[in-house]
């Protein structure tokens, strides 16, 4: 078995590699990688349905079971799209950001280079090894990948294609073996996260404790985002149906999912406000923990209007202040807290929050202009579902990720986020010391070229 170092040492050779090779090339192997795992589609459903009996068995928690299930609904199918979708994008390497003349014959280039070598560290889902897999080629990077203990079967199964096909390509593509590793063990990640020399990035999709765990014990750089509590506000100019619609989408459509709403926020002057509480409860089956005020309101409503039944009792619960709005909870759950104002909205996100996802509804432009630059998250919108925060929404094929973080790269992480960029300097013999700084007398031109044209 190789160690930690001799795998980070492979990373890094593949990566010097891989970065060579051309686009055409890159999004070849995605297609027959994409082509492989659709043909052994059977093998890795067997294997999964191994790794869901043993979760159930061992009592892994419901959220935890869905990201497991690959063959729930469309989730392969959507894995499998999602290849060709990065293959299909637009070459992130070697792209010219900027050219500037610093001489007639001496060019400065600002070019976009892979970050080099990845490690992705997840939990539960399985699919991740083909997204990963897909954008770390794509973008030109080496990826090492460890997925969870729980999604073991899965994970061995796809990586063996994966690998296999790789191989069996190397002589037409050029994609070399080492291009993508797949770990299993946490003492390899320990090992790993000490590999500061060769490793370029380290990013974690899981729990908050393990992103905090690896971002305490390593001095790579990390991206990512430990919580997902994403918020939506209900500003006194809702439109009320607009307002059942993307509260209602944003708790229920995916509740294990970091973009799912966690918290609402109501002001108490939007028209019928609590219909959207019935709405969840009663048709969500969410339980709404609610601040005293709120549910005093609310069970006054109900009563007035004849609606509060057994159903509606069961869904209600206390909101626990110092915990439920700084929670995750990842379930038909969700904190409720009255606000009186769109500020207040924004001090109260901006307190709160995980920095990931937030969402004002409202009819107003000019609250909603204020919620949108005074909130400090990756992602704010204005009367749209938290949920549409996913590389796949947002057309980058997939994602590696999400980040909070304000460096390098925020929010959904697609392809670009991959790239960082250098500088190229194209020059025929020139040296500094004929420049004015160096000891020399001519002068530097910095003339800005259009960019447009400019193939290197």
């Amino acid at each position: 078995m190789s160690t930690a170092h001799e795998i980070a040492l492979k990373a890094r050779a593949a990566g010097n590699i891989l970065k060579t090779v051309d686009n055409a090339n890159r999004s070849e192997i995605l297609r027959k990688i994409h082509d492989a795992l659709k043909e052994k589609a059977s093998i890795i459903e067997e294997a999964n349905k191994k790794d869901l009996t043993v979760a159930k068995e061992t009592g892994l928690v419901d959220s935890l079971l869905k990201r497991l299930d690959l063959f729930k609904d469309d989730k392969f199918d959507v894995m499998l799209r999602g290849i060709l979708d990065v293959a299909k994008l637009e070459d992130p390497v070697g792209k010219v950001k900027m050219a500037r003349e610093l001489d007639e014959d001496l060019t400065l280039y600002q070019i976009t280079a892979p970050v080099g070598v990845l490690l992705v560290i997840f939990e539960s889902r399985p699919e991740v090894v083909a997204n990963i897999t897909s954008l770390c080629i794509k973008s030109g990077n080496a990826g090492i990948l460890k997925g969870g203990k729980e999604s073991v079967n899965t994970f061995r199964a796809m990586a063996a294609v994966i690998n296999s096909t790789i191989e069996q390509n190397v002589a037409t593509t050029g994609i070399p073996m080492g291009a993508v590793q797949l770990v299993e063990t946490r003492e390899d990640i320990a090992d790993l996260l000490k590999e500061d020399e060769l490793i370029d990035l380290v990013v974690p999709r899981g729990s908050n404790a393990l992103v905090r765990n690896i971002k305490n014990t390593t001095k790579i750089p990390v991206l990512g985002h430990a919580d997902g509590i994403c918020s939506v506000y209900i500003d006194e100019f809702a439109d009320l149906t607009k307002a059942k619609r993307i509260a209602f989408d944003a708790k229920t459509n995916y509740p294990a999912g970091c973009n799912a709403m966690e918290t609402l926020l109501i002001n108490p002057k939007a028209a019928s406000w609590w219909e959207i509480l019935e709405n969840l409860s009663r048709n969500g089956d969410v339980v709404v923990h609610v601040t005293k005020d709120v549910k005093e309101a609310y069970i006054s409503k109900l009563e007035e209007l004849g609606k509060l039944d057994d159903v509606l009792k069961s869904k209600i619960a206390d909101a626990k202040e110092n915990e439920d709005f700084d929670k995750e909870f990842l379930s038909l759950d969700c904190a409720v807290k009255f606000v009186a104002s769109t500020q207040e909205a924004i001090q109260h996100i901006n307190l709160h929050s995980s920095k990931h996802t937030e969402c004002i509804v409202t009819e107003n432009n000019e609250n909603a202009e204020k919620f949108l630059k005074g909130i400090d998250s990756s992602g704010v919108y204005w009367n749209a579902s938290t949920r549409f925060a996913d590389g796949f929404r947002y057309g980058f094929g997939t994602e590696v990720g999400i980040s909070t973080s304000k460096i390098h790269a925020r929010g959904p992480v697609g392809l670009d986020g991959l790239v960082t960029y250098q500088y190229q300097i194209r020059g025929n013999g020139n040296i500094a010391a004929d420049y004015l700084g160096a000891g020399g007398e001519k002068a530097f031109i910095h003339k800005n070229l259009d960019i447009k044209n400019i193939k290197l």
